[in-house]
């Protein structure tokens, strides 16, 4: 036999666990030290500038 399941009481625990993830996302993005962002923003202008330094330019001949 089927489980009873009351839709209200489905719904609302869909939601919790929907809003609990999208909190666990904020904390992860926006939860970060001023060392960790200037880190992550220093590795990222390292990477673009390793690439803008490989770049091959056209010969103007």
């Amino acid at each position: 036999m089927a489980e009873i399941v009351n839709l209200g009481r489905a719904r609302k625990a869909k939601a919790r666990r929907e809003r609990e993830s999208e909190a666990d996302a904020n904390r992860r993005r926006f939860g970060r030290t001023k060392a960790e962002k200037m880190a992550d923003r220093d590795a990222k202008t390292r990477a673009s500038q390793s690439l803008e330094g490989k770049r091959l330019e056209p010969e103007k001949d």
